[in-house]
Parts: structure tokens; sequence; C-alpha cells
């Protein structure tokens, strides 16, 4: 009925659950269950926005870490160590 995954097994078995008890009550509805773990983007605007905001945050960061080796070094100067 379903993979070994658990991502894809507890909406089948929701599924059939589901489906089950709405016939035991004779009904003839029937309901449908998916599952999309994963959120794909398709629109390249949205990619482009997510590069850019990983770059942003990536010169920041470089930015920030030569002068946290200096004050690192300078320290370790005046300690002697």
């Amino acid at each position: 009925m379903c993979s070994a995954e658990l991502i894809n097994c507890f909406p089948m078995l929701v599924n059939i659950l589901s489906n089950t008890f709405l016939r035991l009550f004779n009904s003839t509805a029937r309901i449908r269950v998916w599952s999309e773990p994963f959120y794909s983007t398709q629109s390249p605007e949205i990619k482009s926005d997510i590069f850019f905001i990983c770059l942003g945050y990536m010169l920041i960061l470089a930015a920030g870490l030569p002068p946290h080796f200096a004050v690192s070094s300078m320290d370790d100067h005046k300690v002697k160590s």
C-alpha cells in the first residue's frame, strides 16, 4: 500500500482508515489525502530572491570573521601565550 518511509506511509494510512470509517457508516463520499513534504519553488523570482538573501548573509559573515581573528590574536598577545 505504501513505501516503508514514514513520511509517505502516514498519509496513506489516514486515507485508508478514513475511507473505511465512511464505508462503515454507509456513505458514498471518499476522502483523498496527499502529501507533498518538500516545498518546491518553480518561480525564478523566488529562486533569485533566495540566492540574494544567502549571498547577503555570506557577505556579512565574511566581513565579520577577520576582525574576530584579529581580536583573538590581540588577546593572545596580551596574555603572552
